[in-house]
């Protein structure tokens, strides 16, 4: 018995701390300092969440800028069981799927002679990926403006105006954040922003 009194006693109080009161004041702070980031760098168009700023999506249709392949199980960009392929370099079925990305990435822009960008045919660890290199968006410019026919030098701008530089001035390279670009592209195109349908429907 009085062994157990302190232990019991001991428990309770790291629950509470450990439990409730911490967890309750990280929260308060985080919602209070940075509301934004706290509840899950939401992108809102009209009232309403058309996804994450730290989600990419599975843009399919070739008016869209793509984002990097994502190897998530049961879909694509599935944040519920974010990985990757576990491939390695010498596995047949990774040199495979690399093939049929970059076939799928001519075939949507025949007349496009330009290296295609690493990031457009590889998948990333975590398959959740929302950014592309600016390159990988650069190569994308030319089958856009032609499928929407809108100047080419309007979609480049538009690239340039959302492209993110290197962080900390030597960390990775410029890059775009997918979601955001094709919705500020919409907004080009048509003059109002469109957002019905843009989470998960494949586009």
């Amino acid at each position: 018995m009085k062994t157990l009194y302190p232990a019991v006693i001991l428990i309770t109080m790291l629950t509470l701390v450990t439990g409730l009161l911490y967890p309750s004041l990280i929260t308060g702070i985080a919602q209070s300092v940075f509301p934004e980031k706290a509840n899950g760098s939401l992108i809102m168009k009209n009232g309403q969440a058309v996804g994450s700023r730290l989600i990419g999506q599975n843009f399919t249709e070739p008016e869209y800028f793509w984002g990097r392949p994502s190897a998530t199980a049961t879909h694509p960009y599935n944040a519920e069981a974010s990985g990757g392929s576990n491939l390695g370099p010498a596995n047949p079925e990774l040199a495979n799927n690399v093939k049929k990305r970059i076939a799928k990435l001519k075939a949507a822009d025949p007349d496009n002679g330009d290296p295609i960008p690493v990031d457009l045919v590889t998948s990333s660890a975590s398959g959740l990926d929302p950014h592309i290199s600016k390159a990988a968006a650069d190569y994308q410019v030319k089958r856009i403006a032609r499928l929407r026919n809108i100047p080419e030098i309007k979609v480049q701008n538009l690239v340039e105006n959302h492209a993110k530089g290197i962080q900390m001035g030597f960390l990775g390279e410029p890059m775009v954040n997918v979601l955001e670009l094709n919705l500020a592209l919409d907004d080009m195109d048509t003059g109002n922003i469109s957002v019905a349908g843009i989470p998960g429907n494949g586009k």
